[in-house]
């Protein structure tokens, strides 16, 4: 049973996260490839039953994390992510993109958490696809031209979320 237990658990890690080396970009494959391209963007709900989409964000540069309460890395991330969030409100938007799960669910782990910025709800998990999630977390940078700068898999730290965003702050800025 406990063997049974050990080869669920390796996994589901691997399955939440697969990239070789954390908040470094991927390269051949996963969000890393991407850069440069538009971004893709599908209407969803948020958790408050409000519809909003990454396009929404136009005009404004987004870190968009596609994550998920089941998710070890994710669930570490997540107050570094947080507190970038609110060190860089009103210069960067954050999206948190919850994949797959219900928006109960999603509500539920960002009260617990102490989420202050936006968790949209993508059942279909349509961000993932589209962003060559290899795991989760994933992250993707999109500038204010509606274009990915950098897609990351895994879990980055609060100075690894301020570098992967600063290109990005730098395009465009008047």
């Amino acid at each position: 049973m406990r063997r049974l237990f050990v080869i669920a658990s390796v996994l589901i890690l691997s399955a939440c996260y697969n990239a070789p080396d954390p908040g470094k970009t991927v390269s051949g494959g996963g969000p890393g490839m991407l850069a440069g391209a538009p971004a893709q963007s599908f209407d969803v709900r948020r958790t408050d039953g409000k519809p909003d989409s990454l396009a929404r964000h136009r005009g404004q540069v987004v870190l968009m994390n596609l994550w998920a309460t089941w998710c070890p890395p994710c669930r570490e991330e997540m107050p570094a992510l947080e507190r970038f969030a609110r060190e860089h409100a009103g210069t960067v938007v954050v999206l948190g993109v919850d994949q797959g799960e219900s928006a109960d669910a999603a509500a539920a782990f960002a009260r617990e958490r102490g989420v202050t910025f936006p968790v949209l709800v993508d059942e279909q998990q349509q961000y993932g696809r589209a962003y060559a999630a290899l795991g989760l977390p994933t992250s993707v940078i999109v500038d204010r031209s509606g274009h990915i700068v950098r897609g990351i898999d895994g879990p980055m730290t609060l100075e690894q979320m301020r570098d992967a965003v600063a290109p990005a702050l730098k395009r465009g800025a008047s």
